[in-house]
């Protein structure tokens, strides 16, 4: 492993760990507020993760024009500063509009992370080892996010919240001196033109690209089945069929347990269709919804859950390393946003979607369109040609 691997991979890890941990204590410390309330939480966390969304394709163009590397560094700067204000605001009882600015910041500072990270790469990395070192980036990823969220309950339980969201601050400074010492030489840009020129440009480079937005699409599709699932429909099941909240963290932990060996896993894969591969794997997530749809019992959803999310992130890796090695260099980074644009905007709408649609259908039929939405977005991803056609490297 080279140095600069090594560099950005630990801080990779560093402040992946830092939000498992700061997830559970911004929940939680808002709701200890005094006169805290349920719509209060949510104010927050909307703010937090509504700029991800709405920020990412500007994060896409920052990332091709200016040095990657330093943008991930500011990055974590801002990140820092605005889970120390969130921490500040715990302590002194701020109001929610108070709070919901530095969650703000935060989403609108990790906006840019992803675009970067998957543009910086193909800078430290040959075009051989691109592959392995997308799966140590995600098991290292993974198994810091799962590390923090794991300790996250004890951590805010013996801390408290907003000493433990400083903690969260301290990684994504820690993460920052780290990336501030890849130190990367100057990289050849092409001239910027306008920012709406430059958007232009790289929806021209994703659009051109049939194997992108078809693949695209069907994640897309498969995101929001999945929150939908995961945030409302899974747990309904849990209380209402199984009658065990318990059985319900085990099916989470199992996802988060095979997407961690997915990310290992993958290291060493070389299929000749990276992307075919990474599309039919896909297809055993809807084992896990046709189970639940059916009321199955809860050893089989987690074994199935197990399954599903370690071909997620095989999935993960190799679509990752496709878009390195297909686009170029020069628009990589704004393809890359599209690419993380189209997979999470519809994760919300699955969210807000699911319980209207489970008290006006019920729970199981909600699951088995999930199932059904899945199966049949992957499988028109499969049915582009280009997809097809595309090969390892090639």
């Amino acid at each position: 492993m080279s140095t600069r691997v090594a560099l950005l991979t630990s801080a990779t890890a560093i402040s992946a760990a830092g939000n498992g941990v700061g997830r559970i204590a911004l929940t939680f410390g808002v709701l200890e507020l005094p006169g805290a309330t349920a719509r209060g939480l949510s104010v927050v966390l909307v703010s937090l993760v509504a700029p991800q969304i709405l920020f990412v394709v500007f994060g896409g163009v920052l990332a091709d024009r200016t040095s990657r590397f330093r943008l991930l560094v500011l990055s974590d700067v801002v990140s820092a500063a605005a889970y120390a204000g969130l921490a500040a605001g715990l302590w002194w009882h701020a109001s929610i509009p108070v709070l919901a600015l530095c969650a703000a910041a935060a989403g609108t500072a990790s906006s840019v992370a992803g675009p970067a990270t998957s543009g910086l790469l193909p800078e430290i990395v040959a075009g051989d080892r691109l592959q392995r070192t997308n799966s140590l980036l995600m098991t290292a990823t993974r198994g810091a996010d799962l590390t923090g969220t794991a300790l996250g309950g004890a951590v805010v339980t013996w801390w408290g919240a907003p000493s433990t969201l400083v903690f969260d601050a301290v990684t994504f400074a820690a993460s920052a001196v780290l990336l501030a010492l890849l130190r990367l030489p100057p990289r050849i840009r092409v001239e910027a033109i306008s920012l709406v020129g430059d958007l232009r440009l790289g929806w021209r480079a994703f659009a051109g690209r049939q194997w992108l937005w078809a693949t695209v699409g069907a994640l897309s599709l498969t995101s929001a089945a999945l929150a939908a699932t995961m945030g409302i429909l899974g747990p309904l099941v849990a209380l209402h069929t199984w009658d065990s909240v318990r059985s319900w963290s085990l099916v989470a932990a199992a996802s988060t347990a095979g997407m961690l060996c997915g990310a290992v896993v993958s290291a060493r894969l070389r299929p000749a269709r990276p992307v075919v591969t990474g599309l039919l794997l896909l297809l055993l997530l809807v084992v896990p919804l046709a189970l639940l749809a059916s009321g199955a019992p809860p050893w089989t959803v987690v074994a199935a859950m197990f399954c599903a999310g370690l071909a997620n992130d095989v999935f993960g890796v190799l679509w990752e390393t496709t878009i390195q090695r297909e686009v170029p260099g020069e628009v990589l980074a704004r393809v890359a946003s599209y690419d993380w644009l189209g997979t999470m905007v519809l994760a919300p709408v699955g969210v807000l979607v699911a319980a209207p649609l489970s008290t006006a259908f019920g729970t199981g039929p909600v699951l088995a369109g999930c199932a059904v939405l899945v199966a049949v977005s992957s499988c028109a991803a499969l049915a582009s040609p280009q997809v097809r056609a595309l090969r390892a490297g090639g």
